[in-house]
């Protein structure tokens, strides 16, 4: 069953990435940044000086949890699409006394289980259930989750890499999953300057160019394709007109890769567009998940650089 099931994960695997490079505008899905290596090395730029976004939530977060666990009521189950390593879920579970059970989810299964292997050692009176996912479609929540009011949580402006039809698929998707009584607590990235922007997407260190480029050496692990990471160069540039950061990888020279049979071909200064970082006003957020959710309560750091936004469904 498991060796069927890989098989199946490869095959889905295959399909998007031929997909998504047979455009005019080669694409690759960004989920496929996070196997084990992806998820360490986006943790190693949570710490980097020019990335603003998880030291300015993490500090909101410290500043506020205690009247964030008043909104979120009594008692609670704490859903974290995404979780990576749960750094700062860690903020919520050690300060909260209304969290019974965490259900930690990413789509890396092995470094998922890890993460929750050490958190049941940290807070034994939570029950742990991680919840190996593709959170991006319909899912079910473990069986022996309990019955209490479902909060899904959601930090690091996740929500502004979707495309908008894929926003909306998401929204719909967290909506059926906490039903009419639960709550969503998300990060939102605000807009800013944009020197500032697009330092923290191209870091001194590049640290995120060899974040980018895993994503070939992922496709490479999973399904046995021969990407090579050193024909391609990272770079990050803002998108005025889409309000966005867009990450490519730049073709250096020109090349073909065989994929499941069917030949790739780069020319020379194209790119493959590997992921979106939208940045919204207060005003531009809440339009967006109006159709959804009611935002009940923004907190925000003195910059206002960024937010953390308390929502109940509609």
């Amino acid at each position: 069953m498991i060796e069927t099931d890989q098989i199946a994960k490869k095959a889905s695997m295959l399909e998007e990435v031929i997909t998504g490079l047979s455009q005019e505008q080669k694409t690759l899905p960004s989920k496929f940044f996070y196997d084990e290596k992806g998820s360490q090395l986006f943790d190693e730029i949570t710490n980097l000086k020019e990335y603003y976004p998880t030291r300015t939530e993490r500090k909101i977060l410290e500043d506020n949890v205690n009247e964030m666990e008043e909104y979120l009521g009594e008692e609670i189950v704490l859903i974290e699409p995404g979780s990576g390593s749960s750094e700062k879920t860690r903020i919520l579970l050690g300060s909260m006394q209304n969290i019974c059970c965490y259900i930690p989810m990413d789509i890396s299964g092995d470094y998922l289980f890890k993460v929750a292997d050490q958190l049941r050692d940290d807070y034994p009176d939570i029950s742990i259930q991680p919840l190996s996912a593709d959170y991006t479609k319909p899912f079910e929540l473990p069986e022996s989750s309990p019955e209490v009011r479902r909060v899904v949580f959601y930090p690091g402006s996740t929500i502004g890499n979707f495309k908008l039809e894929k926003v909306e698929q998401f929204l719909e998707v967290i909506h059926d999953i906490i039903g009419e009584d639960g709550a969503f607590l998300i990060g939102v990235d605000l807009k800013k300057d944009i020197p500032v922007l697009e330092a923290a997407y191209n870091d001194s260190e590049e640290i995120t160019a060899a974040f980018n480029k895993n994503i070939l050496e992922h496709i490479n692990r999973k399904t046995g394709t021969n990407f090579n990471p050193d024909l391609f160069d990272h770079k990050a540039i803002w998108n005025n007109e889409k309000s966005r950061i867009e990450m490519h990888l730049f073709v250096k020279e020109a090349h073909s890769v065989l994929v499941d049979g069917v030949e790739v071909s780069f020319k020379k200064g194209e790119s493959i567009h590997t992921e979106n970082s939208h940045k919204y006003t207060l005003e531009e957020f809440e339009d967006m998940v109006s159709e959804w959710f009611e935002v009940k309560k923004v907190w925000m750091d003195e910059d206002q650089y960024f937010s953390v936004q308390y929502l109940e469904p509609k």
